[in-house]
């Protein structure tokens, strides 16, 4: 993994450290690496993560892991509403849905499960609390987006995948039920369904709790349940 340090001065101290239990991923939504470096160390954009990781695999160490990066903004999570106090925040370079979406490619994904691995394993992170930024702002974020290989981390040890479906979920266990059993913020009962569909049935962006939706939800509520 290549590393380079490329401070950004857009952080301040964690009231505690040790409460880190999370791990938000994003993409930039900026045409190239250099748009994005150049943003995340703006002091006047008041934004930043810990790290960015390019197209090629290159992984940019922007906020030391015992800060506070900027990276959730106003999000929401299993109750939780300060997410930058107790997650790292991951960038991974994409022009995203202004500038062009696209898959991320193999070089970016390969560096984006080693570090995840390193993180994960120093700081305890939970399956169910590696998340992307939609999932923790579904009202505001799309990012990753729809395009991005959740099974592939799941399948590298890293998040979350329901491979067996197990059909829909008993009388009495809503959608929105499951939603909030698995993490999302349910104030916004269609933004949540959305949010889940754009990470676990991409083919299917509809904010409409349909069978297959209802069996993903219950196959994840399942398997986090273990």
């Amino acid at each position: 993994m290549n590393l380079i340090d490329q401070p950004s001065p857009n952080f301040d101290e964690r009231a505690n450290p040790d409460e880190i239990d999370m791990l938000v991923l994003h993409y930039t939504g900026m045409e190239n690496v250099g748009a994005a470096l150049t943003k995340l160390c703006d002091p006047a954009a008041k934004v930043s993560a810990h790290y960015l990781i390019d197209e090629d695999g290159t992984v940019y160490c922007l906020v030391d892991g015992a800060k506070r990066a900027w990276h959730a903004g106003v999000s929401w999570w299993r109750g939780h509403t300060d997410i930058n106090a107790r997650s790292i925040g991951v960038e991974l370079v994409n022009p995203g849905h202004e500038f062009g979406y696209r898959p991320f490619p193999e070089s970016q994904m390969n560096a984006l499960i080693g570090l995840a691995r390193r993180l994960t394993d120093r700081y305890l992170i939970p399956e169910e609390n590696i998340v992307g930024h939609s999932d923790v702002a579904p009202t505001r974020k799309q990012d990753p987006g729809e395009l991005f290989d959740w099974p592939l981390l799941a399948k590298n040890g890293i998040g979350y995948w329901p491979e067996k479906f197990k059909g829909i979920p008993p009388l009495g266990m809503s959608a929105t039920m499951l939603l909030s059993e698995i993490g999302y913020d349910i104030s916004d009962p269609d933004a949540a369904i959305r949010a889940f569909q754009r990470r676990y049935c991409p083919n299917a962006m509809d904010s409409k709790a349909d069978g297959d939706t209802l069996a993903a939800l219950y196959a994840l509520y399942l398997q986090q349940a273990v």
